[in-house]
């Protein structure tokens, strides 16, 4: 079902783009196994490791696979609106096929913008600045700098001269701390491990801090979580730890991904997490999926980082994505008296690395103590966020 469901636009760009073509019968059967292999991309994958996560291909081919893929599945979405054009033209003006002009236009159109896509999806990814403001954010705290690198998904996509490149920019950017809210790999680990090393390299003064994500369980989750503390990255497991400067203090909290008990693994406990730690103290938390933010408003934490969208990738499917996360998707929210921050991902999943609209991020985050109007519930959000009610989020 899976590999079907991937292979519907294929079918449709077959009947209504590939086959109306003024082509000879042999240049059309061409193109059409093209079009076949490349959208069958994931059975290819699942063939070379097992996994339809984890292509074990050059990287160069697992580029192209990614561009043919996402150049069929953009020229489907155009040919279905040419389509309902032209049936809305003939309903009212009469007229008749497609000319042909046309398809060779959107073909180039589709092409173009998966190219597009491909490379925002790989590049190594500039940096997004926010500030957030903290209720009852200890002085000594105000103008604290975090960066936030998830989705990592390191791969033959995003080898470790990927890997290195975002560590080196990373390091450059002299924050405070650094957390990793999951997902850093994609493929087992034999596989990654000379890809994975450069995070060694990672230097914050207050620490590395790393959470599962769901691909983490998808690979070996034991073997992986012993190698993230072995690269020096200190790992938040239904846990937290206390950042202290100058007499003032933050608590810094981590949950397991809503995937873990599938394999057996303890499922997110944000009671076992915040167990032991001192009242009165913000609390921020690292879940690697957003779906459970009015959960965490409720139990007091000031800020919350998650990441698993994506940001959406791409305008359209980003709703399809929220839908699916309880309509959190990418950037900041304000759920009840908690502010959610969803990062859009240092990079993504290699089965459909195509983002346009949605780009990657490096989020150094800055602390800044709350006002008294921020602090009272009429505060309106700024035009960078979005206001749910825990009862509506979750």
């Amino acid at each position: 079902m899976f590999h079907l469901t991937f292979a519907l636009p294929a079918l449709y760009v077959l009947a209504r783009f590939v086959w109306p073509l003024p082509w000879a019968p042999g240049g059309k059967i061409a193109l059409a196994i093209a079009v076949l292999v490349a959208s069958q991309y994931h059975l290819w994958s699942r063939l070379s490791s097992g996994s339809v996560f984890s292509p074990e291909f050059p990287r160069a081919l697992v580029l192209l696979f990614n561009w043919a893929f996402g150049a069929i599945a953009l020229l489907a979405v155009m040919q279905i609106a040419l389509d309902v054009t032209t049936l809305i033209v003939r309903l009212f003006r009469g007229g008749g096929a497609i000319p042909v002009g046309v398809r060779y236009t959107t073909a180039m159109a589709a092409m173009l913008l998966s190219a597009v896509g491909v490379y925002q999806a790989t590049r190594v990814p500039p940096l997004n600045d926010i500030e957030i403001a903290i209720p009852g954010l200890p002085p000594q705290f105000d103008g604290y700098r975090l960066l936030q690198l998830t989705d990592l998904h390191i791969s033959r996509l995003f080898p470790k001269e990927w890997t290195q490149a975002v560590v080196e920019r990373s390091n450059a950017l002299g924050v405070d701390l650094i957390v990793v809210t999951g997902d850093l790999i994609d493929g087992s680990f034999g596989a990654r491990r000379a890809d994975v090393e450069p995070l060694r390299g990672l230097r914050a003064k207050d620490g590395v801090w790393v959470i599962p994500g769901n691909h983490e369980y998808f690979f070996g989750y034991e073997e992986w979580m012993l190698q993230y503390a072995s690269l020096g990255m200190q790992a938040l497991v239904n846990d937290h730890t206390v950042l202290n400067r100058d007499g003032g203090s933050l608590v810094l909290a981590g949950v397991t991904d809503l995937s873990a008990p599938r394999s057996f693994h303890p499922a997110p406990d944000l009671s076992a997490a915040l167990e032991g730690a001192p009242s009165e103290t913000p609390i921020l938390l690292l879940d690697h999926q957003p779906r459970n933010a009015s959960q965490a408003a409720a139990r007091g934490v000031a800020l919350q980082l998650s990441g698993h969208t994506h940001g959406g990738m791409i305008p359209g499917l980003d709703r399809l994505v929220a839908r699916a996360n309880n309509g959190f998707v990418s950037g900041r929210y304000q759920v009840g008296g908690m502010t959610l921050y969803v990062n859009n991902g240092t990079a993504l999943w290699p089965g459909f690395a195509l983002r346009l609209g949605r780009p990657s991020e490096l989020t150094r985050i800055t602390l800044r103590r709350a006002s008294p109007q921020d602090r009272s519930p009429a505060h309106a959000p700024t035009s960078s966020e979005r206001t749910l009610a825990p009862a509506t989020a979750g």
